[in-house]
């Protein structure tokens, strides 16, 4: 490294507040800040208009998974906007981001469920069939992972494995919470002897452990539901997984590598969290635009099995599913 080099003091310096950022801004970032701003007020905007289209069209039994799955883009954008705004507060949106996508992971589950008609009418289609457990994230490599029974036992055991994300997920940001200020907790504090370092990676095992129901559930009965989109639906919400999770914190590495330039008022990291959060705004405006359109339909009831083969047809046992 270059003795000599001189590093803006700015650099080194925690976020900036509000103020200051609506008192530096050029043209260009008034119209920037304005755009995003408009775009994750449309979305918030898009989300209770389709509430209000959910609470009237939608049967009971789906309405409040519909609704929290709907709401992932609408509030994660909402949430990054709040944080672009208030860089100091970025440690809280992200957080409330965080459990709110726990909680949709385990809805999603739960509105494949619905689909089909609920656990009753699942366990009565899918009774006679297998469940293929060799899937990502956890065992997509493991072929030789034997196939499941459907039954009430796994079928609760799928749901807890989902819930306990949701739960824990609360839990720990209550837990971080708590660390931060008594000053245990520090997001960019990446040591071993650091709590930020395990709460993150045990975070990552939850997030793969809950993952895995909804890939079987998922793999187990696309073929039942694509009448109904499932594939599109199932595509957004892993888009809205990889956009807020991967890609966040692959740029906020690379701020903390330095490979992000400072620009004051921003740190090198501050501004990686700015990037990620401008880039989340848009992203979730269109996810937001492409979920209404596959959630804005008539909510009809599957055909019976005994009467549609082809839209009940789930994975079947390895000895009676040889292709021709």
């Amino acid at each position: 490294m270059d003795g000599n080099r001189t590093i803006d003091p700015n650099c080194s310096e925690k976020p900036p507040v509000a103020i200051d950022i609506i008192l530096q801004l050029d043209i260009f970032g008034i119209i920037l800040y304005s755009v995003l701003t408009f775009m994750a007020a449309v979305s918030m905007l898009v989300y209770i208009e389709e509430c209000w289209y959910i609470y009237r069209n939608v049967p009971s039994h789906k309405k409040s998974a519909i609704i929290w799955v709907n709401g992932a883009a609408p509030v994660i954008g909402t949430m990054s906007c709040l944080g672009m705004w208030i860089p100091l507060a970025t440690m809280f949106t992200d957080m409330t981001s965080a459990c709110y996508f726990a909680i949709v992971v385990f809805k999603f589950l739960v509105l494949m469920i619905e689909e089909v008609g609920g656990d009753e009418a699942f366990l009565r289609r899918a009774g006679r069939n297998k469940l293929k457990i060799s899937t990502g994230p956890c065992c997509c490599c493991c072929l030789c992972l034997p196939h499941v029974n459907i039954t009430r036992r796994s079928l609760f055991l799928l749901k807890l494995g989902s819930f306990q994300f949701a739960l824990m997920k609360v839990v720990i940001t209550i837990l971080s919470v708590i660390l931060w200020t008594n000053g245990n907790f520090d997001v960019t504090d990446i040591a071993v002897t650091g709590a930020s370092i395990w709460i993150v990676l045990g975070v990552g095992v939850l997030t793969i452990i809950a993952l895995w129901p909804v890939a079987i559930m998922f793999m187990h009965l696309r073929t039942a539901l694509r009448s109904l989109k499932i594939i599109p639906k199932y595509a957004m919400y892993q888009l809205v997984l990889v956009l807020s999770q991967l890609q966040s914190a692959i740029i906020n590495i690379l701020a903390k590598m330095g490979t992000i330039a400072c620009t004051p008022p921003y740190s090198s990291q501050a501004r990686g969290y700015l990037m990620s959060q401008q880039l989340l705004i848009l992203e979730m405006f269109i996810i937001t635009l492409v979920t209404r359109l596959l959630y804005r339909r008539q909510y009809e009831p599957l055909p019976d099995d005994e009467h549609d083969d082809d839209h009940t047809k789930m994975v079947l046992p390895a000895e009676n599913s040889g292709i021709a």
